[in-house]
């Protein structure tokens, strides 16, 4: 199950990080803990192997190995920083395009329950078929690609006993022969579907420009595979392209839905070259391995070159391994994240939530609309927006309005050159200060606080300076007036 920890770094905080690390379940000591072991024994077992089982002339030969081992120890001989950095940037990448990738249905099932119409059992029957097509598609190539979706549904039994395919449709499937994988074939009884609908006016017309750009932009785009579904859709007559929009965006979307289940596809197929992931592995371990031998506390009273102390820990060299070995077994979680580890996709509930959602926007939500009425702030032209006692103060903060809406200017800064020589009239620029306004609309919104008396559960803060009125809106007038007859600047133009 994917770890989420979203919420307890919200907001930056002293030692935020911190707390995260006396986690578990994800955690890089669950997924490291063994090779650590594993080093520590063999580091333990040269240890005493040097100390206690080698005579005097054994030992300075062990020493001399080990301050030979040492020098490789260098990363400046095994560049290990620089393949493992690499190589983890390059799955995440990877990692992260897998996931942009996954298949949901939820704009194709906006398109469905909007444009599919029949409130009788036949359409209604239409609707869910469509959706069951595409969510069938989904399922199958998860099947092919995730461990936990295959152990879910081993058999195309499953699937059907699951409720994504029929019998008649099982037969259908097994009885076109094809040597690769046929996740497709779901996607083309939609299509055919689809087709089905517009001839029964299920589907009706309504051509657009916008959608008709959107066509020409697919069909340039398309390969020679993909513009077979739109058969039924072209009359192309030299430069005019006359065809059913509403067809053509069921049929845009569906081509995105297909070609997402396509780069699954295509990421379980072609995986980061082998040969990388061989070199990265054998820097690694070959490097910890020169450690094993190298990083040995020799005995301090032969008066070898950093070797002053016996410490019997190597607890540099262990942070080290941790380290680099961590930054790997990372690179290994996120290079396929359609296993069963503990921050892998949760493809099985992706699968139930999309055919849930779908099922209920083309039936369930069809049609079932409340009725329209006039919304709260119907009969005011400025309305203010409620805050809660905890979120008021945002209100007082000025808006945004650009970096250089406050920069400060100098009044030879305002002053305007014609060049040529060209004789103007004197001038009068006046300069609309942004913190003229910005200090108005503070006043304000402080005169809206204080005429409530207290704050309340839910505070209106007006946002806008119109708003006030009677006296309240002479003040303010009178104080806008006030600033800018100060941010009023004469410059005198004099003639050349």
């Amino acid at each position: 199950m994917t770890v989420s920890y979203s919420l307890e770094v919200a907001n930056a905080r002293f030692a935020g990080f911190s707390r995260l690390l006396f986690r578990w379940k994800g955690s890089i000591y669950r997924l490291l803990y063994k090779e650590l072991l594993v080093f520590c024994s063999v580091y333990l077992f040269f240890s005493l192997f040097y100390r206690f089982l080698l005579t005097r002339r054994q030992q300075d030969l062990f020493e001399r190995i080990a301050l030979y081992c040492d020098q490789f120890t260098n990363t400046n001989y095994i560049p290990v920083l620089f393949v493992l950095g690499f190589y983890v940037t390059l799955a995440f990448n990877r990692w992260w395009g897998q996931y942009t990738s996954f298949p949901l249905p939820d704009n194709l099932m906006m398109v469905v329950s909007g444009n599919v119409h029949g409130t009788d059992e036949k359409g209604r029957l239409l609707r869910r078929t469509l959706m069951r097509y595409a969510n069938l598609s989904s399922v199958l190539i998860l099947r092919s690609i995730s461990t936990r979706v295959h152990k879910r549904f081993p058999t195309l039994d499953h699937i059907v006993e699951a409720g994504f395919m029929t019998l008649e449709e099982l037969k259908k499937f097994e009885s076109l022969h094809s040597d690769f994988n046929k996740y497709w074939m779901p996607l083309t009884w939609f299509s055919n579907l689809a087709s089905r609908a517009r001839e029964e006016g299920r589907v009706r017309d309504d051509i657009a420009l916008r959608l008709l750009m959107d066509v020409r932009s697919l069909l340039k785009n398309a390969t020679r595979a993909d513009l077979h579904i739109f058969y039924d859709l072209q009359i192309i007559y030299g430069s005019k392209v006359c065809v059913n929009s509403t067809a053509v965006l069921h049929l845009q979307e569906l081509n995105n839905y297909r070609a997402k289940c396509s780069l699954l596809f295509h990421y379980d197929w072609i995986s980061i070259p082998l040969v990388y992931t061989q070199v990265v592995t054998i820097a690694v371990y070959s490097f910890f391995g020169f450690c094993v031998i190298g990083r040995q506390f020799l005995n301090p009273e032969k008066g070898y070159k950093d070797h002053r102390l016996d410490l019997y820990v190597p607890v540099f060299t262990l942070l080290q391994f941790f380290f680099y070995t961590g930054w790997l077994k990372v690179g290994e979680l996120i290079i396929n994240p359609f296993g069963e580890d503990d921050d892998d996709f949760e493809t099985n509930q992706l699968i139930d939530r999309n055919f849930q959602v779908s099922m209920l926007a083309v039936d369930d939500m069809y049609q079932n609309l409340a009725p329209m009425v006039k919304d709260k702030h119907w009969m005011q032209r400025h309305f203010s927006i409620p805050y809660t006692l905890s979120t008021a103060a945002e209100s007082l903060r000025p808006a945004f309005k650009g970096s250089t809406y406050d920069m400060r200017m100098s009044a030879e800064d305002l002053e305007i050159h014609q060049p040529g020589g060209t004789p103007m009239n004197k001038q009068h620029l006046h300069l609309q200060g942004s913190v003229s306004d910005g200090l108005n609309s503070l006043l304000q919104w402080g005169k809206g606080i204080l005429r409530s008396g207290s704050l309340s559960s839910l505070k209106e803060v007006s946002s806008n300076p119109n708003e006030a009125d009677g006296d309240d809106e002479r003040e303010i007038d009178v104080i806008t007036h006030k600033e800018q007859e100060r941010g009023l600047i004469k410059v005198l133009i004099e003639h050349n």
